[in-house]
């Protein structure tokens, strides 16, 4: 059984995760290509933020940042280290994607690094039928960064 919980920044389990997150992602990008947010730049009103967990294991997180009407951008999607490569990746990504639908998104982006180190998350989401797009929202052009998008269908 799986349940969300929207915005618990505060819960320890999911604050080491996003601490850990943003560690790994910044040392993994060179600087002015780390686009990750630290706790503090995922609470802001334009950004909802959720956790999922089986029972009362933590399995990841990720949020949705509102850019226009009906354009969102998917940030800090991290799985924790006991549940990677078992599929669950897709659970987030599918719950940020029926969230997204809720709130009428109807177009989602997200930012990677184009490095070695973003190999698993470029295939999940190809896997998820996100394609290759040009920068959006704030971004430019950046040899450390593939910009991917995909449509919703809202029906």
């Amino acid at each position: 059984m799986i349940k969300s919980i929207e915005g618990n920044f505060d819960h320890p389990k999911v604050n080491e995760l996003l601490k850990n997150h943003f560690i790994e992602l910044r040392a993994a990008s060179p600087i002015g290509s780390a686009h990750v947010l630290d706790i503090e730049g995922l609470n802001v009103p334009s950004i909802k933020f959720w956790s999922l967990w089986e029972y009362d294991n933590l399995m990841g997180c990720g949020a949705l940042k509102f850019l226009e009407k009906g354009h969102g951008e998917f940030k800090s999607i991290r799985i924790h280290d006991n549940f990677r490569n078992k599929g669950n990746g897709i659970k987030v990504i599918n719950h940020l994607i029926n969230e997204a639908k809720k709130l009428q998104i109807n177009r989602l982006s997200i930012e990677t690094g184009s490095g070695d180190f973003f190999i698993p998350a470029r295939k999940l989401f190809d896997k998820c039928g996100f394609k290759p797009c040009p920068p959006f929202a704030h971004y430019k052009e950046d040899i450390n960064s593939l910009y991917l998008t995909k449509l919703l269908d809202n029906t």
